[in-house]
């Protein structure tokens, strides 16, 4: 039976490439696209594929929230990240969250059938460019200092992502079925959390830990 792949990717060139690649191989299909991470999470959950590709900058809910909803729903999914980040912040937190997989986009190809062959062997999968943290990580559920966004509850997170994508409070509140005067209290509370005293501060701190892409 092929191994069941999903593609989770916010450019449908990126994902019809994955696609073509992944199905090149006569042991792999493509059962499922998303192209936001809430999405993804909901889809994945739905079709319940072996392996999820995962872009780690994702509209709506990026590549490592996501991630941990899918992880902790279903453990025996396996996910790897695509990501333009190589940072050791953003290789713990993606591995924190449940990835078994970490490739750079600029040389992903055929890694990422690599990682697929990887991660359904039960091993890790880290890609050129990409340092793979001491083995005692994985003993130890991938621990290390805490970065800024350690301190943020998940739908903090949540709030972030979406303040930094230019959502408004009303939008925002429909978003996460919350009431709109407490997406205005954890905006509040973010900031106090973060020493950050604007919208404008609070969009490069997303940007800048990969919680929203750039552009």
């Amino acid at each position: 039976m092929p191994v069941g792949v999903f593609i989770a990717d916010d450019h449908g060139i990126i994902r019809s490439g994955l696609k073509t690649l992944i199905e090149s191989q006569q042991d792999m299909v493509v059962i499922g696209e998303a192209d936001n991470g809430v999405d993804a999470v909901t889809r994945v959950i739905e079709l319940r594929p072996d392996v999820v590709i995962m872009d780690i900058s994702m509209p709506r809910l990026n590549g490592t929230e996501a991630t941990k909803q899918i992880s902790d729903a279903l453990p025996e999914i396996k996910v790897v990240i695509l990501s333009m980040h190589h940072t050791d912040e953003h290789v713990f937190r993606a591995m924190k969250a449940g990835a078994r997989g970490y490739i750079l986009k600029e040389s992903a190809g055929p890694e990422v059938v690599n990682a697929v062959r990887a991660v359904m062997a039960g091993d890790y999968f880290f890609g050129n460019g990409v340092q793979e943290p001491p083995a005692d990580h994985h003993r130890r559920g991938w621990q290390r200092s805490k970065s800024p966004i350690e301190s943020l509850s998940s739908r903090e997170r949540e709030v972030l992502q979406l303040v930094a994508e230019g959502r408004t409070s009303i939008e925002i509140a429909n978003m996460l079925s919350i009431s709109q005067k407490s997406v205005e209290t954890y905006r509040s509370r973010l900031m106090q959390k973060l020493g950050i005293e604007n919208v404008a501060a609070l969009v490069k701190f997303a940007v800048a830990h990969g919680l929203t892409p750039s552009s």
